[in-house]
C-alpha cells in the first residue's frame, strides 16, 4: 500500500518541514519548487519512501499544468495506491508596498504564484483523485493577513483570504458532490523563515509592522518551521478532518 503526498515549495522552510515529516511517517513525497533540496532524497531512502522533484515555476501557469500531468503519470504507475495528499505551501510575500507603488508586473507574478498555481494544481487534483478513486486531501497554507488587513501587503492579504474562500467553496462541492475528498486551510502563523527575513528587510514606508515583526526575531517569538509542520501531519492523520475548515496552529502550540 502506498501514500503520496505532494508538497509546493519543498526545498526549504515550512515545505521541506513537511515533506519530511510525510517521509518519516511512511508517505512518498512529489515536490514541486525551483530548486531542489538534496537533504529529502537521503531522507527518503532511509525511511524506505520516494522522493521526486519536480521542478516549477509556479507563476506560469502552462508550466504547472504541463508539471502536474507529468507528476500524476508518476503516481499512476505505483500500484495499491491508498491516500494522496497536496499541501500548497509555496507562497510569495513580495511586493511588499503601498498598493500605489505596486508595479503591474510584480502583482501579476504575485497573483500567480499565491492564488492561481495553488488553486489550478488543487482542481487537477482532485479531478485526478476522483478518476482515481483514491481518497484525498487538500491543503491551503493560508495566513492571519488573510482575514485582517495589513498596511504594505494588500496583494499578500488579498490573495491569501482568497485562498480562504476557495477553500470554503470546493470543500462544499465535494460535500455534495459525495466525493470524500477534502479540502483545508492551514494557518501556521509567524516561523523562523526566510519569509520572515524578506518581511523584516521592508522599510517602515512599505511596511508599517515592520518594527513588529523585527522584536519577534530577537524575542525568539517564531516557530521553528518544523514543529508548525508537526501540527499539520497530526491534522491531516487525524480521521475527523474538518472539511472546508481553516485550522489554526495557535490553537495546537
Amino acid at each position: 500500500m502506498t501514500k503520496f503526498a505532494i508538497v509546493t515549495g519543498e526545498s526549504k522552510g515550512l515545505g521541506e518541514g513537511i515533506a519530511t515529516l510525510f517521509l518519516e511517517s511512511g508517505v512518498s513525497v512529489i515536490g514541486i519548487s525551483r530548486s531542489e533540496n538534496h537533504q529529502l532524497p537521503v531522507i527518503a531512502e532511509k525511511n524506505n519512501q520516494l522522493y521526486k522533484h519536480f521542478r516549477c515555476d509556479l507563476s506560469d501557469p502552462n508550466e504547472v499544468q504541463n508539471t502536474f500531468n507529468n507528476m500524476k503519470d508518476f503516481i499512476a504507475s505505483e500500484k495499491e495506491l491508498t491516500n494522496v495528499f497536496l499541501v500548497n505551501n509555496a507562497a510569495a510575500v513580495k511586493p511588499i508596498n503601498q498598493a500605489m507603488n505596486i508595479k503591474s508586473e510584480d502583482l501579476v507574478r504575485h497573483v500567480q504564484i499565491n492564488m492561481v498555481a495553488p488553486m489550478l494544481l488543487t482542481n487537477l487534483f482532485l479531478n485526478e483523485a476522483n478518476a482515481m478513486d483514491v481518497p484525498a486531501i487538500a491543503v491551503m497554507v493560508t495566513s492571519g493577513a488573510a482575514e485582517r488587513p495589513i498596511y504594505g501587503w494588500s496583494a499578500y492579504c488579498s490573495t491569501k483570504a482568497s485562498m480562504n474562500m476557495y477553500t470554503k467553496t470546493v470543500a462544499l462541492e465535494q460535500e455534495e458532490l459525495e466525493t470524500g475528498n477534502k479540502v483545508i486551510a492551514f494557518n501556521p502563523g509567524v516561523m523562523d523563515t526566510e519569509m520572515q527575513e524578506t518581511i523584516r528587510s521592508s522599510t517602515k514606508e512599505q511596511f508599517s509592522d515592520v518594527e513588529r515583526y523585527q522584536d519577534l526575531k530577537e524575542n525568539s517569538q517564531l516557530n521553528p518551521p518544523k514543529t508548525v509542520a508537526s501540527v499539520l501531519i497530526d491534522i491531516l492523520n487525524d480521521e475527523d478532518v474538518g472539511n472546508g475548515k481553516v485550522y489554526n496552529v495557535k490553537n495546537y502550540l
